[in-house]
């Protein structure tokens, strides 16, 4: 195996200079996408009759790449990986992975996810558990799970994934590679299945910052099918990283990244967190400019609550929908309350069902104003926080949660009341709607970790440009997983 494992621009060089063919691209792809699906389960089909294509100027002709589940393909099995569509063939495909299409980028296979996206471990699709492909032993967290592990195995330079929480940028963080979410309605979520509208977001998981912006340069722009998408063709990612960033100016929270935050903090918290110093080090040799604020940690640790309320909420009136009656697999029984229960409960995850009681619990007339309005208003203090921070630095760079990916036996998705704000933070991206880039940075145990940065609304090139300045000056860009053997 040759190719899998260059950047976007090293495979368009050598695909125009004629040294290799976008076929035998899709050929060593899906012959990988079959090892990497054995190791580690990171598909739920793999599209072995995919074709090559002409190469073109556009850097992605030619190329191949992953598409998460959740979204519509045409023609394709699309899942959401729930047993509730397992044999759903969509009749249009959505409108990112159409643009990719007219770029001349070439999918080989539709990657596992949480079921519908509701979920942080990669455990929950209906065709089983995402392995990690640094330690099989540990999660690639989700919902992006798929996605993050094939790219990090390097079975291709990219993969599309969807954000609703945190769902490309820490799994990128787990899998060691980039994660990133554009400004909300900068790429049109026109046929990705919704989990919660206010807060989805499409994006992409690649191995540098560079092949992040080419993708998401080809994936993004206006559509009348998605009322929330705005112009940004005044906007160009690629052109804007020059790694210029002497005068920037870069802010950390104390109550997430002092270690005397923290009761009875855990090796890999301490190592995460004294990681995190030696980044913040690159940063100012860069010449920016790198401050500590804080943030009332009250309203920190309120994250994880606003997101659970305001999540399900939007989950259990967007997918009201899947009833056994329209499409999927039919539901048992006489008449059509009775098919609908038999459907539902056959169909779906433990996750899912309580996700969804929590959603019709917290809108329920006597409780809206208690759970649902007040997680709005929390919503918007934590919104209004991160703006003020914005109104006199040009990003915020945390660490990705309290350490590397956690261990697949006996986890769960329950959060340590210590570490929560730290795990969550990812999540004010999405209240927000700000851009959002994960980055790798280091190595605990063997394991990758990660950190982020978070700009303003429509300051997509700055915050890239910042990661790109600061991937430059470390040595984990374009890395492939240790335990994968390609040869």
């Amino acid at each position: 195996m040759k190719y899998m494992n260059k950047s976007i621009e090293e495979l368009h060089e050598l695909l125009k200079n004629k040294e290799v063919t976008s076929q035998e691209l899709i050929k060593e792809s899906l012959e990988l996408s079959h090892k990497v699906q054995e190791e580690y389960n990171a598909f739920v089909t793999i599209l072995d009759d995919a074709k090559g294509v002409e190469v073109t100027d556009n850097l992605l002709s030619g190329i191949p790449y992953g598409i998460k589940d959740n979204y519509s393909t045409k023609g394709i099995l699309s899942t959401g990986s729930s047993n509730t569509l397992k044999d759903y063939v969509p009749f249009f495909t959505a409108t990112a992975i159409e643009n990719l299409t007219k770029s001349g980028a070439v999918p080989v296979n539709k990657t596992v996810l949480d079921e519908f996206g509701m979920g942080g471990t990669g455990t929950t699709g209906h065709t089983g558990i995402v392995k990690n492909p640094w330690d099989k032993t540990r999660m690639c967290a989700g919902s992006s799970a798929g996605s993050a592990a094939s790219v990090a195995a390097g079975v291709y330079p990219y993969a599309t994934g969807s954000d609703t929480g945190d769902s490309i940028r820490k799994p990128a963080a787990y899998c060691g590679i980039v994660g990133y979410k554009p400004t909300y309605g900068m790429i049109s979520r026109y046929g990705l299945f919704p989990f919660a509208s206010s807060l989805d977001h499409c994006g992409v998981l690649t191995r540098n910052v560079t092949d992040a912006a080419i993708v998401v340069d080809n994936m993004k722009g206006i559509d009348e099918n998605d009322m929330t998408t705005w112009d940004s063709k005044n906007i160009h990612l690629k052109e804007s990283l020059t790694g210029k960033v002497t005068g920037k100016k870069l802010c950390y929270i104390k109550e997430l990244c002092d270690i005397n935050m923290y009761k009875n903090p855990t090796k890999e918290l301490k190592e995460h967190l004294e990681n995190f110093q030696k980044s913040l080090e690159i940063c100012r040799n860069l010449g920016i400019e790198v401050e500590e604020v804080s943030v009332d940690k009250t309203l920190l640790n309120a994250l994880a609550s606003v997101y659970v309320v305001i999540s399900c909420a939007e989950a259990t009136s967007n997918m009201s929908n899947l009833t056994g009656l329209i499409f999927g697999p039919r539901g048992e029984g006489k008449k059509w309350d009775e098919i609908m229960k038999d459907y539902r409960t056959k169909g779906f995850s433990p996750l899912i069902k309580r996700r969804f009681v929590i959603g019709s619990y917290v809108l329920q007339a006597q409780n809206k104003d208690r759970y649902f309005h007040n997680a709005q208003r929390v919503r918007r203090l934590l919104v209004d926080t991160w703006k003020n921070l914005f109104k006199k630095y040009d990003a915020v760079i945390l660490p990705v949660g309290s350490g590397p990916a956690k261990p697949l036996d006996g986890s769960k998705d329950i959060l340590d009341k210590d570490t929560v704000a730290l795990e969550e933070h990812l999540q004010i991206g999405n209240f927000g709607g700000f851009p959002s880039i994960t980055i790798p940075n280091g190595f605990i145990d063997g394991l990758p970790v990660a950190l982020n940065i978070t700009g303003n609304c429509y300051d997509d090139e700055n915050v890239l440009n910042i990661a790109y300045a600061i991937e430059s000056k470390m040595n984990y860009k374009n890395q492939i997983a240790s335990e994968v053997n390609h040869d």
